[in-house]
């Protein structure tokens, strides 16, 4: 089992610590949603993926990464408002402050077990085919950065 540098993720979460207290606002030119909203997905992914990729059966991994995942992922990069967020990584209808900062806690948690995974340990995304360890702290930092510009540009 490779280690994971798991500093920028550890970065990335104390930025979005830093704007919780910015939850409120909005600006629907930038997004429908507010700031609590991107806080809250991002963090519901981050532990949603690490909990998938715990409970996952790295014997059934196989390698189908897509030519686009390689792309975005390569550059950080996801394009704004292509993708709609599964179920159940979208926040709810009313986001409370309090359980942004429980699911930070727990993210800060997870991802501290990501270098302990299996190499093959994975999750299936949507359009990029299974990520598995080797990619999957690049997928969180190039998404939760995708969500940090946004909130980034509502406070603006």
């Amino acid at each position: 089992m490779s280690s994971v540098d798991i500093t920028v993720l550890q970065n990335k979460l104390d930025l979005i610590e830093g704007l919780i207290t910015d939850s409120e606002a909005i600006k629907t030119s930038v997004s429908k949603a507010n700031v609590a909203w991107h806080l809250d997905h991002s963090l519901k992914v981050i532990n949603a993926v690490v909990t998938t990729m715990q409970n996952s059966d790295p014997a059934l991994y196989e390698d189908n990464f897509s030519f686009i995942g390689k792309l975005l992922l390569k550059f950080r990069f996801f394009p704004r408002g292509k993708a709609k967020a599964p179920k159940y990584v979208t926040p709810p209808e009313i986001i409370v402050k309090d359980d942004i900062i429980l699911q930070l806690a727990e993210a800060r948690a997870q991802i501290k077990t990501i270098s302990s995974l299996d190499n093959n340990a994975y999750f299936k995304h949507p359009l990029f085919g299974n990520i598995n360890k080797s990619r999957v702290v690049q997928f969180l930092e190039a998404h939760t950065n995708h969500h940090l510009k946004i909130v980034k540009s509502i406070l603006k």
